[in-house]
């Protein structure tokens, strides 16, 4: 059960309850086999590839009733007095001249693994794609994980070298217009896969926590 004035859950996808059921009925047939959640989301997305349309229609229909309850939650909750909405910054002003902030190793990896997300899951939320995205993550190999933070680093030492420059130019007072406006559009759309990357995080932590309370409520 949720917490008193807790945010309302987050709604699911028809994917996701048919994953769900999956999972329950997994569980029934094996309670104590152990599962390992990529290769079991692997074979849930072959099977939902599968499946006709008819054979869907129970899932989407899951997931339109859980839509208007999600809806219908959030036009009731009020976040309790002086708490803000976790992770949700407001936006400030940039300057378009301003350096492309340096990406983490989990952001690079994501990169590289949402498309493959999306191509076997296009029905799933940006919260669900995070969370698959985070399950794969702690599957990585160290060696592959190393990859990724040699990106990051690389790209850190990028941002330093270029955020020295800016704050340079910045301090001596001349301004530097050229390149405004094609650069002020590339920040938007970074800023708009950043700030994906960011929900998709923030998503993430709570279906883990959510994970958690399942596990404990089985037991």
């Amino acid at each position: 059960m949720g917490k008193k004035d807790s945010k309302p859950r987050g709604r699911m996808s028809a994917y996701a309850f048919f994953v769900q059921t999956c999972r329950e009925e997994h569980k029934k047939k094996h309670p104590s086999e152990t599962v390992v959640f990529a290769e079991f989301s692997k074979k849930c997305a072959e099977r939902w590839k599968t499946m006709s349309d008819k054979e869907k229609t129970r899932f989407h229909g899951m997931a339109e009733k859980d839509k208007k309850r999600y809806e219908l939650e959030m036009a009731n909750f009020k976040p309790p007095k002086g708490e803000k909405g976790k992770g949700k910054k407001r936006k400030r002003s940039k300057d378009p001249n301003a350096p492309k902030r340096s990406l983490s190793a989990f952001f690079w990896f994501c990169q590289d693994e949402r498309p493959k997300v999306k191509e076997t899951n296009n029905d799933l939320t940006v919260g669900e794609v995070a969370k698959e995205l985070g399950k794969r993550w702690n599957e990585v190999p160290e060696e592959m994980k190393s990859k990724y933070e040699a990106m990051a680093a690389k790209d850190k030492t990028r941002y330093e070298k270029e955020m020295k420059a800016y704050k340079g130019k910045k301090a001596k007072g001349s301004p530097v217009k050229e390149k405004a406006a094609s650069k002020k559009k590339e920040e938007s759309d970074d800023d708009e896969e950043e700030s994906e990357e960011a929900e998709a995080e923030e998503e993430n932590e709570e279906g883990e926590e959510s994970g958690d309370d399942d596990d404990d409520d089985d037991e």
